[in-house]
């Protein structure tokens, strides 16, 4: 008999959940040479130890598959570090401007103020006004992106240097807001924040590096080893590509690169072409991404009717597609001839349901092939579109952190959308008992970038921040290993690595991520564990002191 080579890491005594239905549960794990060699039994990996063999005991912590990220935007997540950054704290208007306002006098050499991750709920209408912003910073321009990124607020100095006035008019893909006299009122959204955005500087290419750096680490924190960087800016691409090119980029990554609104169809050959060199290591760039809508808070969510105003009765406004159904499918079309999987953004419901024809109309002109397309945020679903996922092989991509009761779905959103309609959100069981197949994201920064947290709210369609709130359409709630397939297995597939990753399987990469305790044991809530040691191909790129306490 042949004796065994010895394995490199054996991790054993362990909840092994292996997101492989041929063996759900194991004990041990045996890695060598980057990929997993044995799932079993302590006595089953035990064969595989030798001298040189690292031994981690899990004394029955979960050890699962690494986390995936299906949409997240990792380096200007990053970015916003090393800017003013208005996260993790009160979301108040108090708490921002003093923020501001510290930030500022700790910067002076900045000739913009620039930052964000502010809250709509935070604001009356979700629109916070020029004036509190005057009253901290009244010599520089100050442009704050609201926390999902569709929208800015700005202070006069910023409205002044970009030439904004009453006679200024609205974009066609965007609004901005306005006094009684019509002037800008201070919060521009979606298009309208590029009449700002325009003038203020550009990070450095250093700048894009550390800001990639940044998130990376952060994500590896997490227990994530791969994801899908939906941002898809050039700037994006180039620092990851920096980072392969250097041997730092530790992470799988697959950039969506982005449909630019103000480009033709000629911009698909130059994503092609970014997607060939781009092969790098751990790279790669074979996704499309489009920002077909915007969101419901601010009205610009595509919807089948009309939103309904203050009083509950339907208005004219169904929001903003960006692009046209005709050039949508036309894109989508020659996009998927190119080889690309497309990542289509849609919130409302008839931008859900134009991104599901355009991928039908694709794959009646196209040959068959294997096809990864995706429809991210799925805010609002008709009922009729949701069988229509699995008949198209379309992925749901959810961002489960959403899916609760808060002051921006309670004041910002139910009332405009009605009963109705209300109750089609976020119907992530729905999907599942229509076949669809799942994935899940962060959306970070929009969002926690903790899988923990969005896996609890999946479960319990609770706030972990407020764990005795009434659950948010109850129905809606999917189980605990559902919701762990979707950041594993169901986030690979989208991202094309299911072949290698996603699951505990002997031949497959040693992506893996071990928790302080046993995620699946009676009482437990996904948000009160924490990772502790985060494997790449069996290196770890994240390890927490107490993985050996």
């Amino acid at each position: 008999m042949t004796a065994l080579r010895p394995a490199d890491l054996v991790l054993r005594g362990g909840a092994v959940h292996t997101v492989d239905p041929a063996r759900p549960r194991a004990q041990a794990v045996a890695v060598r040479g980057g990929r997993i060699v044995a799932v079993g039994t302590d006595a089953d990996v035990g064969e595989h130890m030798g001298p040189r063999t690292r031994v981690v005991e899990l004394r029955g912590r979960t050890l699962l598959p690494g986390f995936q990220d299906a949409h997240v935007h990792a380096v200007t997540a990053g970015l916003d570090r090393l800017r003013c950054d208005l996260r993790g704290g009160a979301d108040d208007a108090e708490t921002y401007l003093a923020r501001v306002g510290e930030y500022a006098a700790a910067h002076p050499e900045r000739r913009w103020i620039v930052g964000g991750g502010w809250a709509m709920g935070a604001f009356p209408g979700g629109t916070p006004d020029r004036g509190l912003l005057d009253a901290v910073v009244p010599d520089r321009p100050v442009c704050l992106d609201n926390r999902d990124g569709h929208g800015v607020w700005v202070n006069s100095r910023a409205l002044e240097l970009a030439g904004i006035d009453r006679h200024t008019p609205d974009p066609v893909d965007g609004r901005i807001e306005r006094d009684a006299d019509g002037q800008p009122q201070g919060t521009l959204h979606e298009g309208a924040t590029a009449l700002i955005e325009r003038h203020i500087p550009q990070p450095t290419a250093e700048e894009w590096l550390a800001s990639a750096r940044l998130g990376q680490a952060e994500l590896h924190r997490l227990g994530i080893t791969a994801w899908q960087e939906t941002s898809g800016y050039e700037t994006d691409l180039g620092a990851y590509r920096t980072l392969a090119e250097r041997g730092e980029l530790t992470a799988r990554v697959v950039v969506a690169q982005r449909w630019q609104r103000d480009a033709g169809l000629e911009q698909l050959d130059a994503f092609a072409a970014r997607r060939d060199r781009s092969r790098i290591g751990r790279l790669r760039a074979d996704r499309l991404k489009i920002l077909l809508d915007g969101v419901l808070e601010n009205f610009t969510g595509a919807m089948l009717e009309p939103y309904l105003d203050a009083n509950g009765s339907p208005t004219t406004n169904r929001g903003l597609l960006f692009l046209e159904p005709v050039l949508l499918r036309e894109v989508v079309r020659r996009a998927d001839g190119l080889g690309f999987h497309v990542h289509v953004h849609a919130i409302g419901d008839r931008a859900v349901r134009e991104a599901l024809d355009a991928f039908e109309a694709a794959s009646a002109s196209n040959p068959a092939r294997d096809r990864r397309h995706t429809i991210a945020h799925i805010q609002v679903i008709h009922p009729a579109d949701l069988a229509r996922f699995a008949a198209l092989g379309v992925v749901a991509n959810g961002q489960p952190y959403w899916a609760v009761s808060e002051r921006q779905m309670d004041v910002l959103t139910i009332p405009f959308l009605g009963p109705e309609r209300t109750g089609w959100q976020y119907p992530f069981g729905s999907l599942l008992r229509a076949g669809a197949r799942l994935a899940f994201g962060s959306d970070w920064a929009v969002s926690t970038p903790n899988p923990l947290e969005e896996i609890e709210v999946a479960v319990r369609r609770v706030s972990p921040d407020d764990r005795h709130a009434a659950a948010f359409l109850p129905h809606e709630r999917i189980t605990l290993r559902a919701a762990v397939e979707a950041f594993t297995l169901g986030a690979a597939y989208v991202n094309g690595l299911d072949e290698e990753t996603g699951t505990i399987t002997a031949g497959k990469l040693a992506d893996l991520a071990v928790l302080d305790r046993d995620l699946f044991a009676p009482g437990t809530l996904p948000d009160d564990a924490r990772v502790l040691l985060t494997l790449v191909e069996g290196a770890p790129v994240f390890e927490d002191p107490a993985l050996e306490g």
